[in-house]
Order: C-alpha cells, then structure tokens, then sequence
C-alpha cells in the first residue's frame, strides 16, 4: 500500500504579495515603537537608526507622569465601554425587528440608516456643542456617551441585521412554539448564534469611540474628560514637540485595539462574511 507524501505548497505571487502588504501594515507600528524607547537625541539623528542603541523607558515615564496619559486612557475605556455595550443592546433589537419582524418601511428605515453613518462628522460638531451646551453635558462622560451611541448605532444595526438574516428561522420558531417570549427568544437562541456579528458589531463600535477626535475636543476641554487622541495631541508646546512622548502614547493605545482584533479574529471575519448574499 503506497503512502501519500504531502508536499508543501510552494510560495505564489500570492504569498508574496501577503507579505508585502503585512510589511507595509507592520512598518509604522515597528517605527512607532522603536521611537517610543529612543531618546530625543536619538530620535533627531540623522540618519535615523533602525533600533535604539541604548533603550530607554523615560518617554513612557514622561507620558504618564507629566502629561497625566493615565486620565486620558481611564476616560477612553469608561466612554468606549459603556457606548459599546449601550449600542450593542439597541442594535441587536433594532437590527432583529428589521431582520424578522414585518416592519413597514423597512427600505427606507436601512437607507437612512446608511445615510446617518456615512453623513460627515465635522458637520454634526456645532449642533452637537450647542445641543450639550443647553442640556448642560459638557466636560462630561455621559456627553460623549450619548453622542457616541447616536453615531454608531446605524452602522451596529446594518451588522447584525445582515448576520440575524443568516440565522435559520426554524430555531425561533421552536423557541415560539415552547412559549418563548420574543425577548427569551433573541437572548437565549438568536445570540448565542449571532455571536461573530455582535462580536464584529463590538469590535467596530469600541474601535470608532477609542479613536475618534473632533466631537471630543468640541464637547470636553476639560483636561480630566480628555480622552486618549485629545489627550495626545495637546503634547508638548509651540516650541517643543515631544516626539518621543507621542510615540510611547500612541504605543500603549493602540494595544487594547491590537488584543480585541487578535482574540476576536475569526469571529470578526466571520461576521463581516456571513449574510452577506442574504438581503
């Protein structure tokens, strides 16, 4: 009985275009960490060097200590948890009447949904100051919370109702045949299936609050409401920037994105892929 010898797929353009790109992503990043335990004499050299010939923690040490980044980073993860988690609870109810429930309009309702997420930022800055200003939340977490859910809302709903689309129907109607409300229904059987959409839904959500810049420099000036890009970019002064700094801050936020995109991959893939033939 002759044995079967599997041979090693040979690398393609393929591969190496792969490659290239995960070069091209993985430079910056490379870059930006390096500089972050450069000093400021090596960080002005020229010609710049690759890695740091003697390493230093001070920029880490400069940027939690004189710039207070510790405040900033707690403002982030308070803002962008609760507005993920508030923005996954409506969206999943939205996002499963429009999939299931004989809702009228329901064209219109997605084509302003898609609207709403796509409409320019910079155009909702001024209402949305003037509009916190009246109801008294600026320099205020629960300001920017609001306005957080508000903007990412439509776009958890598309997520989810493309993925609650691609869960079979039969299971909810076993659910209603043994009495499940509708509620017991999407909790106990829709979710447990459409867990890669929330996932990619959370995933998206937390991403746009953690990064996101002009409405929270409009709505908080107060330095202990700052969150993490505001924070960052009120580094230094006119005469001096500290690049150094900069680039040990920019490390340490990029990491919780980095750990959600590793530890959630496949179910991000996944629900960016299913439903995606369903209407």
């Amino acid at each position: 009985m002759k044995s079967t010898i599997r041979r090693r797929p040979r690398p393609t353009w393929t591969h190496a275009a792969a490659l290239l790109i995960a070069a091209f992503v993985a430079a910056p990043l490379y870059w930006m960490f390096a500089g972050s335990v450069k000093s400021r004499t090596e960080i002005a050299a020229d010609p710049p060097t690759p890695w740091p010939e003697d390493m230093t923690w001070e920029n880490y040490e400069e940027a939690f200590g004189r710039y207070d980044f510790g405040t900033y980073m707690s403002n982030s993860v308070l803002v962008s948890v609760i507005a993920t988690v508030m923005v996954l609870a409506l969206a999943t109810f939205a996002g499963y009447a429009l999939a299931r429930l004989p809702v009228r309009g329901r064209t219109p309702i997605m084509v302003a949904l898609l609207m709403i997420s796509l409409f320019p930022t910079i155009a909702l800055a001024a209402p949305l100051y003037l509009l916190m200003r009246e109801t008294g939340m600026l320099n205020s977490h629960q300001g920017l919370i609001v306005v957080y859910v508000a903007l990412n809302v439509p776009f958890a709903i598309w997520i989810l109702r493309n993925y609650f689309l691609s869960v079979p129907q039969e299971m909810e109607e076993v659910a209603w045949m043994d009495g499940a409300s509708p509620v017991r229904t999407i909790v106990s059987v829709i979710l447990p299936q459409a867990r890669p959409g929330v996932f990619t839904a959370g995933v998206f959500t937390f991403t746009a609050c953690w990064t996101e810049f002009l409405i929270a420099v409009t709505l908080n000036s107060a330095d202990a409401y700052r969150t993490i890009p505001v924070g960052m970019a009120l580094f230094g002064d006119q005469y001096d920037v500290p690049y150094g700094t900069i680039f040990a801050a920019a490390t340490v936020s990029v990491l919780p994105i980095a750990l959600l995109v590793l530890v959630f991959r496949k179910a991000v893939v996944s629900g960016l892929t299913s439903g995606a033939v369903k209407g």
